[in-house]
């Protein structure tokens, strides 16, 4: 699972991999509900382009934005079938979140020790998300909104660590490089397919003492 994470503020890196320019002012850190900067395909124009979204998923059927409290994760395995995302998931909205690192607990301790996760390389990397557009009745403001994918992680050397001793372990999908216009491209298919902890690039983790 991932409920806090620091996007990239690295506008080389982004442009490098994208051609894309990213936009201004957004938290350091992001909390459900907090605006970050992601990056989307238009499959009729095929367009790229990177802009802020609201961290938590509002679908558009949504009667308000309290939803995205619960919406920040999707469950890869369920993605195609919950009433929140499956439209968005039929319609291959798929869009990558562009991080720093993320955080998640660990109770090795007995007590939760907040850690850092990033790229072993220590440069930014994308996580693979699902987007939507949802339109406020009575303002008319249209606000974008995601959801990043999760795996199960009792596999992963790195993220089997965290959580509680009873939890199951998760993780958000890192993507590596060569697959990010895959998955912006990707048919519903090719995304379960993508959906796999043996893709991940390599990550590590350090304590925040």
């Amino acid at each position: 699972m991932c409920a806090v994470f620091t996007p990239t503020q690295n506008k080389i890196w982004v442009h490098q991999h994208f051609g894309v320019d990213l936009p201004d002012e957004y938290p350091q850190d992001v909390y459900p509900g907090y605006a970050a900067p992601i990056i989307l395909k238009s499959h009729r124009s095929e367009r790229i382009a990177c802009g802020l979204a609201r961290f938590g998923l509002i679908p558009a059927w949504a009667k308000d934005t309290t939803i995205g409290r619960h919406t920040y994760n999707a469950r890869s395995e369920t993605v195609a079938e919950k009433p929140s995302y499956r439209n968005v998931w039929r319609k291959r909205q798929f869009t990558i979140a562009l991080v720093e690192h993320f955080y998640e607990p660990s109770y090795e301790t007995g007590k939760a020790v907040r850690w850092q996760i990033k790229a072993a390389d220590n440069q930014p990397f994308g996580i693979a998300s699902i987007g939507d557009q949802w339109t406020d009745g009575t303002t008319g403001e249209v606000v974008v909104s995601f959801s990043m994918l999760t795996i199960n992680a009792a596999q992963h050397p790195v993220m089997r660590a965290f959580h509680k001793p009873e939890d199951e372990k998760r993780t958000p999908l890192v993507l590596a490089p060569e697959h990010y216009m895959k998955w912006l491209e990707a048919t519903t298919e090719d995304a379960r397919e993508a959906l796999r902890i043996d893709l991940m690039p390599e990550l590590i983790a350090t304590p925040i003492l």
